[in-house]
């Protein structure tokens, strides 16, 4: 019998998780000599979630694994990843803002063995507030200009994979990780499911604009270094740059003396180019950065508890 690992991240989730339970056992009946597992990953949730999650495990297809402290959405879809046992995983939300009713058809494409993912994106931002929008497709243009690896736009973190595209995902095993680029990374074929945006069941979303902004600076940092190659060609270009205006300043005095006037011209160049270099700087400041949190090898995720050794 084969088995479906189904990774669920969750971040204080308590007004859904159960309602996401109830859904997978409705569409369990669609598959016929498959059995699933359901693996929570608690991501140090401050609500209830760590008790319902042990609640539910008290059912043979549920699993969960406890954070010490939240480490963040991509710590939990790995170590989702890693303690799967299923022939094929998948990556949900609880929010059902992935429905599961897409499993089946998923699961199908996967069988006829043309494909090793199939993934989702959606449609349209329906519910999404316009400005989060516009900056979401502006940000999607951005990075599959600056990067060789293509980031879909509108692409979801819900996706069934066979077990050899696990394996392939869990060999990238670096600390700064921005999964919907390492899926597109490590190649295989993947067929691509779409569909109309789907607001949360219950609950609020955990995603502000600023935690977005700080996501995308951590994708275009991981999968591209054209931001360090804009930082200095825009060296060499104002290097060049004040080469000509001193030549300029130069013959403009001796033919014509050294005037007082134009210092406010000459404040607003100097604060120019103080803003690009500052701006440079922090661009190397941000590689850096991640290069230093990489070399220091910590753990991607530390385990209080799993279903093995609950805490009563």
């Amino acid at each position: 019998m084969e088995k479906i690992s189904l990774v669920v991240p969750c971040y204080n989730e308590e007004e859904v998780i159960k309602i996401f339970y109830d859904e997978i056992q409705k569409i369990k009946k669609d598959f016929e000599e498959v059995s699933f597992e359901i693996i929570f990953v608690n991501d140090g949730s401050k609500d209830k979630t760590l008790e319902l999650m042990r609640e539910l495990s008290e059912n043979d297809d549920v699993r969960y694994i406890s954070f010490s402290r939240n480490f963040g959405k991509e710590a939990a879809m790995y170590a989702g990843l890693e303690a799967s046992t299923g022939d094929y995983v998948a990556i949900m939300d609880a929010d059902l803002q992935d429905p599961p009713a897409l499993l089946k058809e998923m699961y199908e494409v996967l069988k006829s063995n043309e494909y090793d993912s199939v993934a989702t994106r959606r449609v349209t931002r329906k519910g999404e507030p316009i400005i989060r929008s516009f900056f979401a497709r502006l940000y999607y243009k951005i990075i599959n200009k600056i990067s060789k690896t293509e980031i879909v736009d509108g692409a979801r973190d819900f996706r069934l994979m066979t077990r050899q595209m696990v394996n392939a995902v869990l060999e990238v095993k670096e600390y700064n990780r921005f999964s919907k680029g390492i899926f597109s990374w490590v190649g295989f074929r993947t067929k691509w499911l779409e569909y109309e945006n789907i607001e949360r069941v219950a609950g609020e979303t955990k995603w502000s604009f600023w935690k977005l902004f700080l996501y995308s600076l951590e994708s275009i940092v991981a999968f591209s270094t054209v931001p360090l190659s804009i930082a200095s060609v825009m060296g060499i270009l104002f290097c060049f740059v004040a080469f000509i205006i001193i030549i300029f300043i130069i013959v403009r005095t001796l033919m014509f003396g050294d005037p007082t006037s134009g210092w406010p011209s000459m404040v607003c160049i100097m604060f120019f180019i103080g803003g690009v270099q500052l701006l440079c700087l922090g661009v190397i400041g941000q590689y850096l950065s991640k290069t230093y949190l990489e070399v220091k090898k910590r753990p991607i995720y530390i385990i209080q508890e799993t279903e093995k050794d609950k805490i009563n």
